[in-house]
């Protein structure tokens, strides 16, 4: 795809020629026998991170590693019952290039290594990722799981060794939080019993499950949790809100790959612009808003083409306020999209409200919150 300069490039990310680093001897990131480089990963998202989604980030580039939404492990007797693909989550993953995680959670060790050797042996995924961090109350209150079982290591472990073994070489990953809570932060703790239980790589989100994702990553506490295990490489997660936060993290904290969420679902080019800086390339600008608008709605399309126009139309709509995130004009922009029922609704309010260069030299910045 070709780029034009985007005025959703702000003054506090003015980049130019003379800031371009020098090229870094970044080591690819080794996840058992998957090499992902560069070790840039996209981070799994319940309701977004789906198969159109990563087919754009495909299509871009950059991202050494992409993952699935989180899929629940007590889906297993569905799987189990109908010997076939998931009709969500899992859209896609048998026929998709690699390398490819899927995450799954849940509390029961055997449940999981169920749904593990099922992921790992029919659906030949490239890594099967275990979710520790998930803060969301149905996750953690109401089914004890995700970021609740942080406050037990052992069975974090317990949970880990069991799917090591069903998986029987196919690697067995992790992400965590650093803890439940500012009283109860275990991350290190749990990160070295998720290596004794034979784990080959873990994500560390710099925040605790109580924050959800307010105040900032604590990438200090990251660093950490580097530092205590002895093999296992270790994942930072967190605010990674440019091309350069990302370059500035991999380089001043010691981790052995990052990963990048909400910053990609309004820039899922960001994979590759870290990539060319990873190499000592200057930064590829972002599309210019014409090609933004021509990417949501090839987006749009491979939505529909899964789901049919209704009910694609709704999907679509968070997906569209995400791609408007910054520009000068979203805010309009994101109370007409937000509203659309039909495929016509749609396609009108793209053409005549998603901003364009001709809007954004007469928007206000207050416009593109």
């Amino acid at each position: 795809m070709t780029v034009t300069a985007n005025p959703r490039d702000s003054a506090d990310r003015a980049w130019n020629q003379a800031d371009v680093p020098p090229a870094t001897a970044v080591a690819p990131l080794h996840i058992g026998s998957v090499v992902v480089d560069p070790p840039v990963l996209q981070a799994p998202m319940a309701g977004y991170t789906n198969y159109a989604f990563r087919q754009v980030v495909r299509e871009f580039g950059g991202a050494g590693l992409l993952a699935t939404e989180m899929i629940a492990a007590r889906s297993a007797m569905w799987l189990e019952t109908h010997k076939g693909e998931h009709p969500d989550r899992l859209w896609g993953v048998r026929e998709e290039a690699r390398p490819l995680a899927v995450q799954m959670w849940d509390n029961d060790p055997e449940n999981l290594a169920q749904v593990g050797r099922r992921l790992a042996k029919d659906f030949c995924v490239s890594v099967v990722d275990l979710n520790f961090g998930c803060p969301v109350r149905q996750v953690t209150v109401k089914a004890q799981s995700g970021s609740w079982l942080l406050r037990d290591p052992s069975r974090v472990g317990e949970i880990v060794k069991r799917v090591v073994e069903a998986c029987d070489g196919v690697p067995v990953t992790a992400k965590i939080r650093l803890g439940c809570a500012d009283t109860c932060r275990t991350a290190v703790e749990v990160a070295q019993r998720i290596e004794e239980a034979g784990a080959a790589c873990l994500t560390v989100h710099g925040r605790v499950a109580a924050q959800f994702f307010s105040g900032r990553a604590d990438w200090e506490a990251i660093a950490e949790v580097k530092r205590s295990v002895s093999r296992m490489p270790i994942v930072g997660n967190g605010d990674i809100d440019s091309a350069e936060t990302a370059v500035s993290r991999l380089r001043e904290y010691g981790v052995d790959g990052i990963m990048i969420a909400r910053e990609s679902l309004a820039r899922p080019w960001i994979f590759a612009q870290v990539a060319a800086l990873l190499r000592g390339q200057p930064k590829p600008p972002d599309p210019s808003l014409d090609e933004q608008r021509e990417l949501v709605l090839h987006h749009y399309d491979l939505v529909c083409q899964r789901f049919g126009v209704d009910r694609g139309t709704q999907l679509m709509r968070k997906f569209a306020c995400s791609y408007a995130q910054g520009i000068p004009g979203a805010r309009e922009f994101r109370g007409h999209v937000s509203r659309v029922l039909t495929r016509a609704e749609f396609l009108l309010v793209m053409r005549t409200s998603f901003p364009s260069e001709s809007r954004t030299a007469t928007a206000g910045p207050e416009q593109a919150k």
